[in-house]
């Protein structure tokens, strides 16, 4: 149990970590490979060649890959020092303060290409700065979640933390969306004449911005105070391999990493979808991004109250099931007896309820599952659960990256838009997989 429960100020302190990290991971997501790949309705240049590999893979799908894969070793070995840290300061903050100067230097470094064409040099350097701002990101990141079950008691208060928490992210979510609106007003007020600096100029401020939102939990929180758990004495592998024995936790691990992979999809697309499905203008993207979280707001209670009257795995599963038909609608952008306007804003409308559950219930899962399995073996093992939750999440992550740019060679242009389309056909079979899995999730009675 925490030493003393977290106050509501702690608790908006603890979330705020979550806005500026979702900033930065999604700036990556969001405008990767729109900023090297772009459509060419864009006004902004290739920088990347569109080359396959083995006549399969193309160089982003790859970069993408090869930064997360080296980032997946790197998680558990954090989770592990973080587990058995005997810091005087506490097991997480002392990790989380000196990896945001890192993790903002290379998240901006990544949109500064070494040259301004088509270059594998471009490839190299987007490689080297995706990795090492992947190991800081995940530095912030295990530490941080680590910190959810150890600051709350009840499986009440675990919802209460992550819906939070997810209101964080999905800020984050939309302020990374803006990055062509920010970039817009950049050009106006600077008098700034090249599109591809008002980008970049653009991404060096929301950096800035979102490590000292991530300053916050680390000056506000006094772990020892709010947190009494104690150092893990295992060692990194047997660590890893006891999480894994955890049934529940596979089919959650399965199911997650399905909905990252497809919420992707959706975020690295949601421009060209807008431009080339729909020809709208590309500054939409932050009002979509803006409507969709407010509304998804409004289902915030509901899912809290639905959670302990029917439980959690039956929303989850029914969010999936909408979630599939999104995609599906996805593949017909464009083709709608209704306005380009309508036709966008019904489809994120439409996206806020999965929003909302998908974003606050799965973190309450785990920590419940972190926690009871260290009532049942003794070993505080929170960061460790997170570390391999994290590891599937930037894997689903990274293939949902890397399917998007893999399928722009099928076409990602106006009247050359069929790759595009495919994209809503993959994220339909991942949410039906995830629904496969994690209908053998056993949850707890409720009530």
């Amino acid at each position: 149990m925490p030493a003393a429960k977290l106050p509501l100020s702690k608790q908006l302190a603890y979330a705020c970590g979550m806005i500026g990290w979702s900033v930065m991971t999604n700036i990556i997501i969001v405008m990767l490979p729109y900023f090297y790949l772009p459509p060419s309705s864009s006004g902004l240049i290739p920088l990347v060649p569109q080359l396959l590999v083995f006549g399969v893979l193309n160089i982003m799908s790859i970069i993408a890959a090869s930064g997360r894969f080296v980032d997946a070793i790197f998680d558990p070995f954090i989770a592990s020092l973080s587990d058995k840290s005997k810091n005087p300061k506490g097991r997480r903050i002392p990790f989380m303060k000196w990896t945001i100067l890192p993790a903002i230097v290379f998240c901006g470094l990544t949109f500064f290409p070494v040259v301004r064409g088509e270059s594998m040099k471009n490839a190299a350097w987007i490689t080297l700065t995706l990795v090492c701002f992947f190991m800081a990101a995940t530095s912030y990141i295990i530490p941080y979640n680590a910190l959810l079950p150890e600051m709350t008691d009840t499986a009440a208060e675990k919802v209460k933390l992550s819906s939070l928490q997810q209101v964080g992210f999905v800020i984050g979510i939309i302020i990374s969306a803006m990055v062509n609106n920010f970039a817009d007003l950049v050009q106006h007020v600077f008098h700034v004449i090249d599109r591809d600096s008002a980008v970049q100029y653009t991404i060096w401020g929301l950096c800035a911005f979102a490590g000292l939102i991530m300053l916050i939990p680390v000056f506000a929180i006094d772990e020892k105070k709010y947190s009494s758990s104690k150092p893990t004495h295992l060692p990194l592998l047997p660590a890893i391999k006891k999480t894994f024995e955890n049934r529940n936790f596979k089919y959650y691990l399965i199911s997650d990493f399905a909905y990252y992979m497809s919420l992707s999809i959706i975020s690295s697309g949601l421009l060209f979808f807008l431009t080339v499905l729909l020809h709208l203008p590309e500054s939409m993207g932050g009002a979509l991004m803006g409507a969709m979280v407010l509304f998804s707001l409004v289902f915030y209670p509901g899912v809290n109250y639905l959670s302990k009257k029917i439980g959690k795995k039956a929303i989850v599963l029914f969010s999936f099931g909408l979630l599939s038909l999104i995609f599906v609608a996805i593949f017909f952008l464009g083709k709608f007896p209704l306005s380009p306007t309508a036709q966008i804003y019904i489809l994120v409308l439409s996206a806020s309820f999965p929003l909302a559950s998908l974003g606050i219930l799965p973190n309450a899962i785990l920590a419940e599952i972190a926690e009871n399995e260290a009532e049942r073996t003794g070993e505080n093992r929170e960061g460790m659960f997170f570390a391999v939750k994290y590891l599937f999440v930037k894997l689903g992550q990274t293939l949902g990256i890397a399917l998007f740019a893999f399928l722009t060679v099928y076409g990602k242009d106006p009247g050359h838009d069929y790759g595009l389309r495919l994209n809503g056909i993959c994220g339909c079979v991942l949410c039906l997989l995830a629904i496969v899995f994690f209908s053998r999730f056993r949850e707890k009675k409720v009530g």
